[in-house]
């Protein structure tokens, strides 16, 4: 144990000295921190981060991406790291394309933003196997993410190898790179007490292992409360102002590296959501309780292409987020929080230097300020905790309206310039839209040869993670039965019954090459019985089985240990009883003939002869089409209506697993449509080609161009102003229009101009941005001074404004008004557009 301590202390004393900020040519260079934030290049800052994953975009919408983060207000890009694309066979790495990870730092670098640096290896991130390779499961001996020498070994290789590329590159902040953190192991807590002692040792191994590494910038553990020595605590969650224990040692800043703005889906999931306002709630309530970095996980959740979702997880991935899949901003969702970003920075200098104080205005009611005494510098926080009613409360001599369950900010604990409830900007909605240049797809199909009968090589089903080793998600399992007349009963109407009990995920049987059913488990419940009725003849007869993985587990204990695939196989109804098959021999083939051939690539594809599809196809057919890329520049999408399961490749890249008839509780499938990246596209004769696993028919299939040319606003006159009325200018707070007063403030994206204007009501308007509905009070005039103010313009601001809309008449006094506007934006001449 002393040997032990003294590692640690070294350890410690080493990673204080590297971290430490040092002198280049008279500027300070580095990263150290105290309980209040990090210090990065010797000064204190409020940090706005987001996660964007460059496996999960690709090369060329990284620039854009960054970008629009930047302008949404953060400053720090946050991404996991990838050890299974990044080592997907022992030894043989691959950096390239959208896998490279250097190149993608730089771009966060060059925008003159910070980037977090999550090594993991152990990332979970609903990614294929949680980011660890499939090799590592068959080395000897191991057991994953516990005091164990050959995942130890492993997991040091790696963490190094990332590390050396990361100085080589000179990417650390301590050599004048953007990286300001990293991060080792992923909410370990989660999982520690099932291994004991040795959950214990492991993560102070693991802690101690990365400041060895000598970084120059500090380490966190995200929910890990025993975080060695100066490696930082973080908390993850919807809402750590709450939650948070703090960090586990008197000297840590506050950090939140997850605060999740949606929930990633599953096959089989409704829509999740998570509210602009409640999401502006948690972080305004973090800041406000002496939180100095939060972490939007995700920012821009991106698309899992290929064979990268984990077990169950849709190929999009926090579509909800400010940036969805596509890239597009997401609205209100992506302008509130930068309005939030922007109040909270009006802040800063009482948040970092000031004293913390609380005050109690009513039994639901406290204000949080943070002044410098002797100075003007004072910024509070007056939060609601009343989920139910708004309340007016007096501070300081004045009265404040606070809405139910918000946060009002004031940076001179004077002037209300945001509230997380009230939302002042625009509001859109997503359009897809059927591409002019691809309405008439031309398919062919060729259907995968179903084995009757392989060569025997196992008395049991073999497990489907073993035999795949994650190359496929396809096995073919074959074994024959000799049918007696006897065996077979004589009433018509009665026939047997194939039955497959399988630990996961999913499963098309055939019975002498005829389909006979499929079925699958789910995220929750991997396993399933597959149960259907069989026609079997007298004599000979051929079982075949195709067993499908939909990803490998992202998350848990002991997962070198998981398992899937058929575990008991019998035939029920026949009249000398069920007969067991489980232990009848059984031949295998991974992957599909289709696989191996490359069908998904014009080479491949030309080794085979195509049919034109007349009809619905059979089960486990090819489908091939070819197609123009669609017109304009906006983001494209397929539409797989009429399909069922399976996979999509454009010319030779896989885009991701599709599943249209795994549906929500809602009637609906989880997702319709599937991203086609730009950069996978030529202008002409690009391939698509579609494995489906059972009967299907692809001539509904659509190709759409997607935009948010929707914009919204929804005002009431009790809204605050926009927080862009503000500005701290020479350490004063001062307002930069002479009337601040609230406003509806439109802004089409991509320099597009307002072509329409497709609703306007000033009244008691209900309803959402797309679905809008007049109410009981309504101004005639509202569209008319909507169209005045925007129509032909590329950005605009009604004021809200009694006057404008009604002249010296109300015609609905006593209702308090607002002002809700629908828009369509376009590149087109508004003059020729219909409204």
């Amino acid at each position: 144990m002393a040997g032990k301590n003294h590692v640690f202390l070294i350890a410690t004393l080493l990673s204080l000295l590297v971290s430490s900020v040092v002198a280049h040519g008279g500027k300070q260079v580095g990263v150290t921190y105290d309980e209040r934030s990090l210090i990065i290049n010797g000064k204190r800052e409020l940090l706005f981060s987001g996660s964007i994953h460059y496996p999960r975009s690709t090369p060329d919408m990284w620039p854009e991406l960054i970008l629009k983060a930047k302008r949404g207000g953060l400053n720090v890009i946050q991404t996991y790291v990838f050890w299974n694309i990044h080592e997907p066979e022992q030894g043989k790495f691959n950096f390239e394309g959208p896998y490279d990870l250097v190149k993608f730092i730089k771009t966060i670098g060059e925008n003159g933003m910070f980037a977090t640096l999550r090594l993991g290896p152990f990332i979970q991130a609903e990614w294929n196997h949680g980011g660890l390779p499939y090799w590592l499961r068959e080395i000897p001996g191991i057991i994953f993410r516990s005091d164990n020498a050959p995942f130890k070994h492993h997991m040091e290789k790696f963490v190094t190898k990332i590390i050396d590329m990361m100085k080589e590159e000179k990417l650390f902040a301590s050599q004048g790179g953007p990286i300001i953190l990293s991060q080792i192991e992923n909410e370990y807590n989660t999982v520690q007490l099932a291994y004991k002692n040795l959950g214990v040792s492991y993560i102070q191994w693991a802690g101690n292992m990365a400041l060895g590494l000598n970084t120059g910038v500090p380490w966190v553990m995200c929910k890990q409360k025993d975080a060695p020595g100066p490696v930082i605590n973080t908390c993850n969650g919807r809402h750590c102002g709450d939650t948070f224990t703090g960090p586990n040692k008197p000297n840590k800043p506050s950090l939140w590296t997850e605060n999740w703005t949606a929930q990633f889906r599953v096959f089989g999931d409704p829509p999740s959501q998570r509210s602009a306002e409640d999401t502006a709630f948690s972080v305004a309530r973090w800041f406000s309780k002496n939180g100095s970095l939060v972490n939007y996980y995700m920012y821009h959740g991106g698309t899992n292409f290929d064979r990268t979702a984990a077990s169950f997880v849709t190929t999009r991935y926090y579509d909800e987020a400010p940036l969805d899949e596509y890239g597009l901003q997401r609205e209100p969702k992506w302008g509130h929080l930068k309005d939030l970003h922007r109040a909270l920075n009006l802040c800063k200098k009482a948040l970092l230097w000031g004293n913390p104080n609380v005050q109690k205005l009513s039994a639901d009611v406290e204000a949080r300020l943070y002044e410098q005494p002797g100075t003007k510098v004072c910024a509070a926080f007056l939060a609601s905790n009343n989920s139910k009613e708004a309340e007016t409360v007096k501070f300081r001599g004045q009265e404040y309206y606070l809405p139910a369950r918000s946060i009002s900010i004031l940076p001179d604990c004077k002037t209300v310039v945001y509230n997380t409830m009230t939302v002042v900007s625009q509001h859109n909605s997503r359009n897809f839209v059927k591409s002019r240049k691809t309405n008439k797809l031309e398919w062919n199909m060729y259907s995968e040869t179903i084995p009757a009968q392989l060569q025997v090589d196992s008395s049991l089903p073999k497990e489907l993670y073993n035999l795949t080793k994650d190359k496929t998600d396809y096995v073919w399992f074959t074994t024959t039965i000799n049918v007696d007349r006897r065996d077979m009963n004589e009433r018509k109407r009665i026939n047997p019954v194939l039955r497959v009990a399988s630990l996961g995920h999913a499963m098309v049987a055939f019975v002498n090459g005829e389909f006979i059913g499929s079925a699958h488990g789910s995220q929750i419940e991997k396993s399933f019985v597959l149960q259907h009725s069989v026609d079997l003849k007298p004599g000979i007869n051929f079982v075949t089985l195709l067993g499908t993985l939909v990803g490998l587990p992202d998350s848990g204990a002991y997962m070198e240990h998981r398992y899937a695939g058929p575990r008991g196989v019998s035939i029920l109804g026949l009249n000398t009883g069920t007969l067991d098959l489980t232990s009848n021999g059984w031949g295998h083939q991974v992957g599909l003939s289709g696989e191996t051939a490359k069908l998904f690539t014009k080479e491949g594809g030309g080794k085979v002869t195509w049919t034109k599809v007349q009809k619905a196809g059979p089960p486990v057919t090819w489908y091939k089409t070819h197609f123009d890329a669609p017109e304009g520049k906006s983001p494209v999408a397929v539409r797989m209506t009429g399909m069922n399961k399976g996979m999509i490749w454009i010319n030779g890249k896989s885009i991701g697993r599709y599943w249209m008839t795994y549906v929500s509780p809602l009637g609906e499938p989880t997702q319709s449509e599937y991203h086609i990246p730009r950069s996978y596209l030529k202008p002409t004769d690009n391939l698509m080609v579609i494995f489906e696993e059972e009967e299907a028919n692809p001539e509904k299939i659509e190709i759409l161009t997607v935009n948010r040319d929707t914009i919204c606003s929804y005002v009431t006159e009790y809204h605050p102003p926009s927080v862009k009325s503000w500005e701290r200018k020479n350490n004063k707070f001062t307002p930069v229009v002479d009337n601040a007063k609230p406003a509806a403030h439109l802004k089409c994206p991509n320099q597009k101009k307002i072509i329409a204007v497709q609703f306007a009501s000033f009244g008691d308007p209900s309803g959402t941005c797309g679905d809008y509905a007049v109410g009981t009070c309504h101004s005639p005039v509202s569209k008319q001074v909507v169209e005045e103010h925007c129509l032909g313009k590329t950005s605009c601001d009604i004021p809200i404004n009694k006057g404008l809309f009604a002249g010296k008449k109300d015609d609905c006094p006593g209702i308090s008004k607002t002002l809700a506007v629908q828009v369509k934006c376009s590149t087109k001449d508004p003059k020729r557009s219909a409204n």
